[in-house]
């Protein structure tokens, strides 16, 4: 018998699991595959919804008692350097920047390790080996890029794994030196990321979560030109202590009503109806 992927993603919940971000919450996700044909169209229809993408699926926070993760890109047009910005560019000023097909190395590996074991020690990440970590770097069904940045003298100190929208940039996962604590070498990449775009002609770039009350997130509300997804639509960021996310489970939306909600690309093959 002939099996053919569904014309329309099926969507998933994950199970319940405790919360990276907010101690004391639980986490739950609304997933779908992406792959096939039309897997770049699904990609950049559902990052305007608040997607994100994890090698070949898709996910949303889905938690049945909070909605503290949001959503959150950069209007390039509005974005403006702060003072403290500005300085951070003009001290990563010696770094070269190259954009390659998605490809693991070793060299990336072994900055990932040093990253992850400075900072994040206790995460979901903290046993990748050199295996998933050539999974989460290559295992991409769209338009991907690792964009490295060199030292002149000390080598490869930072890497973006970016996907390439139809209307911006999606910084899927990033790291670097740890022991460059002074370089603020996180918020570069993303200042540089901006400029990637702004001279891509694209509008947007996409930082994945902010979450209110979350140290881990803050540094999303520093940058101008922030717009958050709220309520179905994309909203530029206000104060964020506006962001009270203490959601009672009867206000959230039943799954079933959430993905119906879901606007999908067309993925009708060219001359069908």
């Amino acid at each position: 018998m002939r099996h053919t992927l569904p014309l329309a993603p099926q969507f998933y919940v994950t199970a319940p699991q405790p919360c990276p971000y907010l101690e004391g919450r639980m986490e739950r996700k609304l997933f779908t595959a992406l792959q096939g044909d039309s897997a770049g169209r699904l990609n950049d229809c559902l990052s305007k919804q608040g997607f994100r993408r994890s090698q070949n699926v898709l996910y949303r926070p889905s938690c049945a008692d909070c909605a503290a993760c949001l959503s959150a890109r950069i209007s390039v047009k509005d974005f403006a350097p702060s003072r403290s910005q500005r300085r951070t560019v003009n001290r990563n000023a010696a770094l070269k920047r190259t954009a390659t097909s998605p490809w693991a190395t070793e060299e990336q590996y072994d900055l990932f390790r040093d990253y992850l074991d400075s900072r994040h020690a206790d995460g979901g990440m903290a046993d990748m080996d050199v295996f998933e970590f050539a999974a989460m770097i290559e295992e991409t069904p769209i338009r991907s890029r690792v964009v490295e940045y060199q030292h002149p003298e000390e080598g490869l100190i930072a890497v973006a794994l970016t996907d390439v929208l139809d209307d911006g940039l999606s910084m899927v996962y990033s790291f670097y030196d740890p022991t460059r604590q002074k370089d603020s070498l996180g918020t570069y990449l993303i200042l540089d990321h901006v400029e990637i775009a702004r001279e891509a002609g694209l509008p947007y770039v996409y930082l994945g979560y902010w979450v209110p009350g979350s140290p881990k997130m803050g540094y999303k509300a520093r940058f101008s030109g922030l717009e958050l997804y709220v309520d179905g639509k994309w909203q530029k960021m206000r104060d964020p202590a506006d962001y009270d996310k203490e959601t009672h489970p009867l206000s959230v939306d039943p799954i079933a009503e959430q993905v119906a909600n879901i606007t999908l690309p067309d993925v009708r093959p060219a001359g069908t109806r």
